[in-house]
This record gives C-alpha cells, structure tokens and sequence, in this order.
C-alpha cells in the first residue's frame, strides 16, 4: 500500500517514538557490524567537489514520456559488486527500466560503469575516501531523463567514530517540462550519530527541498524515523511497508512531494537479490507526477 502524507498528533508521534527505542537495540547491533569498514577516512568537506557526472547516452525519451515515474534505491554495500548489481537493475522486472536510480556507498568508476551498462545518465559527489585500499565512499543518482544541474548537499554532525561527514548527492532532473529535484541519501548509523544528530541530517535534507514542488528523496536513511519527518511534511511513503532491507531492519525508504500514487496496481516493493550482491535490498516505488 501506498502511504499518503498525512498530519499526526503529539501523541501519536510520542508512540511512534517510543516504539522505535524499543527496536533501536536491534538497529545499532546491525549498523555496529558495518562501522568496521567505514569508521575513518578524509572527508571531501568542499560544497562544490569533486564530482563525477555522465550524460545520457542518446536522446531523452520524449516520445516515451509519462507521467508515472518508476524509482529505485539501491546501496551496493562499498560497490563490491557492481556488474552483479547492473544486471539486477536490469533485468529485475520491479527494478528494470527505472527512470531514476540512487544508489549509496559507490565510488566513481563503479557509478559510470553502472550508468553505461543502464544507459542512463549520472551524477556522483563522494563523500569520504575510507577502507584499505583506500577507495571513494558516497552517493550518486542515475536518470533515464536529462540532469539540469547538480549539487552536493554537507550533512551536519560528523561521525563519532573518526570524524567523517555525510553528504546528499543532488540533481535536478527535467522530466518532460518538469524539474523533478531529487536526492540520494546516506544518513549516519545509530552507531556512528544520536537519534537528534541523524534527525538534524535528514531535516537539512528536508529543508533544502522545501521551495521545490516535486522532489524525489530517497536512500538508506538507517532509520524509519528519518522517513517519518519526511511523511509529517506532507511526503508521499510508498516504502514504508515491506520486509526488512537490511537483516536488522528496514531502512532504505523512497518518499515523494508533489506526486500521487497510481491508482491501480502495486506501487512499491523490495527486490529479492542473489546473495553476495550486497548486505541491502533495493526498493522501488511508483509516483505520478501531479
């Protein structure tokens, strides 16, 4: 089921609240596993760079254009498997032919290869330069139709555990006449950052997109809380239902503003992938361009 924006209470977000520190125990032991691999590394702090970007290999799809954009997020767990995730991308019949992937934890030559294999265009901000062999750690967004422009988005708060920022790739996107602003995003593990802190990442996130009509804002937020700011402002959360993406927890989310789900027909859902392809499981999830 698709879940509309919608207004709630203080109580019910009291509840909410106090529900998800029953289940952060449960989050933090999975997020604790993965900090191993990225607790340190030099931070790319500078707002303009680097950057990585790919145009579309032909033509936009004006003839195909529609309304109803397909979506997928996907974090590919360090870009290990990159070619083993292309082919899940497309060959997957919930994931193929997407007009808008973002993918999480890749490096630049993992992104372009990816885009090209896709044929769709791409842009990548790193955010760290982490691991041994050193390799560039951050998020990118790949687009079936034309990238206008593109950002990088400095989240507050740096980790506890070596110091290293997070940041949100963005671009605006031009589907027919419409600029469709759309961020990929990594957040902070419970781990690594306090529930204010993580909440801090993802309101900046949220304010920057505030004077845009339609956006598209999705990740893995490592959280549901992060996602529920986003419904409480009136975002469309397609994903907020479903199996776990992670084997702690369900933390990648896709949400929309200025879209309405389809009126029939399933409009997201989490892919089964083979295993070794990645500690996460994509999402996907349809919206109609109001």
């Amino acid at each position: 089921m698709c879940s509309r924006g919608r207004r709630r209470t203080p109580g019910s977000i009291a509840r909410g609240r106090a529900g998800r520190a029953v289940r952060v125990w449960a989050t933090v032991a999975g997020a604790a596993v993965a900090l191993s691999g990225c607790a340190t590394g030099f931070n790319y702090a500078a707002a303009d760079g680097p950057v990585r970007t790919g145009d579309l290999p032909g033509d936009p799809p004006v003839a195909e254009w529609r309304q109803a954009l397909r979506v997928v997020s996907f974090n590919v767990e360090y870009g290990r498997r990159v070619d083993e995730a292309a082919e899940v991308l497309a060959t997957d019949p919930d994931l193929r032919g997407a007009d808008v992937v973002l993918l999480q934890e890749m490096d630049g030559d993992g992104v372009q290869r990816l885009a090209r294999a896709l044929g769709m265009a791409f842009v990548y901000h790193p955010a760290t330069r982490r691991g041994e062999p050193r390799s560039d750690f951050g998020n990118a967004v790949l687009s079936r139709w034309p990238i206008e422009s593109t950002e990088k988005l400095i989240l507050p708060h740096r980790s506890i555990l070596g110091g290293t920022i997070r940041t949100a790739t963005v671009a605006t996107i031009r589907v027919g006449s419409t600029p469709v602003r759309v961020y990929s995003v990594h957040l902070a593990t419970p781990v690594n950052q306090s529930w204010r802190d993580r909440a801090d990442q993802m309101r900046a996130v949220l304010s920057d997109a505030r004077t845009h009509p339609h956006v598209i804002l999705g990740g893995d937020l490592n959280s549901t809380g992060a996602a529920d700011l986003a419904a409480d402002r009136g975002y469309l959360w397609p994903t907020e239902d479903g199996p776990k993406t992670v084997f702690f927890g369900r933390v990648d989310h896709i949400l929309m503003k200025g879209f309405d789900p389809p009126s029939t027909g399933v409009v997201a859902g989490t892919a089964e992938i083979p295993e070794g392809i990645s500690d996460h499981r994509p999402v996907w999830a349809v919206g109609i361009i109001r």
